[in-house]
């Protein structure tokens, strides 16, 4: 695994912060302003826009708390687009650092949800399309990034969606800007909501949250107030997966800033679903998918000096419970050895220097 060259880390970290800048110059208006709101004891921005025939929009910006949120919020007026600059930078880190990109029809899938103000709205995107960008957030060129999908996941945690009081365009006209033939798949356990969207020819986008709650959720949509007519599907362990997500750049265009989660729980979480897979249809190689994922961001973390950052995700897990546990120990268990051999004394290690028994969590000494 090597590392990428310091010129183009620092060429990606300029694109992410012009993204970032472009998005929200262009998400709005100087005519209005921006206000903080106290809402379970956290402060939030929101920014206020007065309507031509009286009253006001207020939409939904971000938490006070985000220095990034909020350094925009103060220098609003002075944000400037710059979208060929940012298309050049994008080219180069593809062409020259070998950095992926997304398809082309999930680029735009994606650019536009984040247009709609998805990710504003705090939602993650997952999957795969999600783990081609661990390359350039980890700055490391990873081995099997390179990899097709039929679907792009979203997720958003239910208590968001609602605490944020503001939602997306209709979704269904989202996607249809990008293609027309997207239709709404209704769900099964309940015909009067869509989790799932696809085209004609069969690529599917679909919004997931945490089932946190009793098994009786389990197959049942949950309305989505943020998702612009979505609901969403409630998965067990994704609370896990979405809590405290990190910044990324898709690249695609001149940059789409995202959210995704972050690289340990990435890999925790899936090592955890990978044997939980069905061994129907295409379960087996959706589980091996999984694990192959997991090793590899775990030993870019294990390479890039990110050791703790992965023990704390891993112990947080163990931690959470025996059906977790026996999901961790089954997936490591399943590992090959030579990826036990780079994998399992450096999570140990780092495990020691957190002050933990690397032996409590099923880890040789």
């Amino acid at each position: 695994m090597k590392l990428l060259d310091h010129s183009y880390r620092t060429l990606y970290s300029e694109l992410a912060q012009r993204t970032l800048d472009a998005q929200f110059s262009s998400e709005f208006s100087i005519e209005g302003r921006f206000v903080s709101m106290e809402s379970r004891s956290r402060r939030y921005w929101y920014f206020d826009l007065a309507k031509p025939g009286g009253g006001k929009q207020r939409r939904y910006v971000g938490p006070v708390d985000d220095p990034e949120i909020s350094a925009r919020v103060e220098h609003f007026a002075d944000l400037k687009a710059d979208h060929r600059a940012r298309r050049k930078l994008v080219s180069t880190l593809i062409r020259e650092a070998y950095l992926p990109r997304p398809d082309p029809l999930a680029g735009d899938i994606i650019q536009a949800l984040a247009t709609a103000g998805f990710f504003r709205l705090r939602g993650v995107l997952v999957g795969t399309v999600a783990f081609q960008c661990y390359a350039a957030v980890l700055g490391v060129r990873l081995p099997n990034t390179a990899l097709q999908t039929g679907d792009t996941d979203f997720a958003q945690f239910h208590s968001i969606s609602v605490a944020v009081e503001d939602a997306m365009p209709p979704v269904l006209d989202v996607l249809r800007a990008v293609d027309a033939t997207f239709r709404e798949i209704p769900h099964p356990a309940d015909g009067r909501a869509s989790t799932q969207f696809a085209t004609r020819s069969g690529y599917k986008v679909e919004f997931l949250t945490p089932n946190t709650g009793s098994a009786e959720y389990d197959g049942r949509p949950a309305a989505m107030p943020a998702l612009g007519g979505a609901a969403a599907q409630p998965l067990r362990f994704l609370d896990f997966l979405i809590y405290q997500p990190v910044r990324a750049v898709l690249l695609h265009g001149s940059g789409v800033p995202i959210l995704v989660p972050a690289p340990e729980r990435f890999a925790i979480h899936k090592l955890i679903v990978s044997v939980r897979r069905r061994t129907d249809n295409d379960g087996t190689a959706k589980s091996d998918k999984d694990r192959d994922q997991a090793v590899t961001l775990m030993v870019a973390m294990i390479e890039t000096r990110q050791s703790e950052a992965l023990a704390e995700a891993y112990m947080e897990a163990w931690d959470r419970g025996p059906a977790w546990r026996d999901a961790i120990g089954a997936s490591l268990r399943a590992l090959s050895e030579d990826a036990r051999a780079q994998l399992i004394a450096p999570l140990a290690a780092a495990i020691r220097a957190l002050g933990a028994d690397p032996v409590s969590y099923d880890l040789p000494v």
